[in-house]
């Protein structure tokens, strides 16, 4: 066998075996009634599963409905809070799990003070106690190096309170605007 057999028989090769595997491939419904039968098959919402009655919605819930539970958390608490959070750095934000970490801010006006909050947003609804704020605080020291300091009391109800009443805000403007 020469060099230029062997160089054109390998494509061929690879060409024929794609089409025999391709053709063993066939599509079967698994419910051979008609797509227009309106039964627990067709209707989305009527279908049960381990994600319970009407299944898993990526997007959330009802979109005709503006309840606040179109992500995982209420998305006025949501929206709140990445309004209120606006000037830090975000590092991470999980719509679906209710999380956002920012990175460590430091405020203009003080350079050798940071600060960094992690935001849990605790549920579907918009409840006074829906969200939950950490605060972390360094201080630079002479060397240089960040240096854990003490939060001052009540800065996470602050940032909390600031939330809330920004999400209450746009619930309302949501709810005149209809």
């Amino acid at each position: 066998m020469t060099f230029q057999e062997i160089k054109l028989g390998r494509p061929l090769m690879v060409l024929l075996t794609a089409c025999i595997l391709t053709a063993g491939c066939s599509y079967t419904p698994l419910d051979p009634r008609s797509s227009n039968d309106e039964d627990e098959y067709t209707d989305y919402s009527k279908r049960k599963t381990i994600f319970g009655d009407g299944g898993f919605n990526l997007l959330g819930g009802n979109s005709n409905k503006n309840d606040g539970n179109s992500l995982g958390v209420n998305s006025f608490l949501w929206r709140a809070s990445l309004e209120t959070i606006s000037f830090m750095p975000i590092n991470t934000a999980d719509a679906f799990g209710g999380v956002i970490l920012t990175d460590w801010y430091s405020p203009p006006e003080s350079p050798s003070e940071r600060f960094k909050l992690n935001v849990y947003i605790l549920g579907r609804t918009l409840r006074a106690d829906g969200v939950k704020v950490s605060v972390f605080r360094q201080l630079r020291d002479r060397a240089g190096a960040w240096a854990d300091a003490t939060v001052p009391n009540g800065t996470a109800p602050k940032v909390e309170d600031s939330i809330l009443t920004k999400a209450r805000m746009l619930r309302h403007q949501t709810l005149t605007s209809k």
